[in-house]
């Protein structure tokens, strides 16, 4: 194993969760990203996970998504979504909380 390689190890009691929903807060030192569930027909989200992360890891993050996305497109097709922040569904931004 190189020195960039990290072993991970996945407890056998950790679930995989879904989520059609996110929500992102951020602070000066943390983003918050609460990965939410709705449910079709009811007014409601059940909460899926909650992860908080660096504001350096959020870029990286974004930098790997991006690449990654890329890459789905290449392979399966261009992705439909949106083309701006303004039309970004089923994601909220909520800054500068405390």
């Amino acid at each position: 194993m190189s020195q960039n390689e990290v072993a991970v190890n996945i407890p056998q009691t950790l679930d995989p969760v879904y989520s059609n929903m996110i929500q992102i807060a951020w602070k000066d030192d943390e983003f918050t990203l609460l990965f939410l569930h709705t449910i079709p027909g009811v007014n409601q989200a059940r909460a899926k996970a909650i992860v908080t992360i660096t504001p350096t890891h959020a870029k990286n993050l974004l930098a790997v998504l991006q690449r990654t996305v890329q890459d789905y497109e290449t392979k399966f097709g261009k992705l439909g979504g949106a083309n701006s922040p303004e039309e970004v569904q089923n994601v909220t931004a909520i800054g500068g909380y405390s």
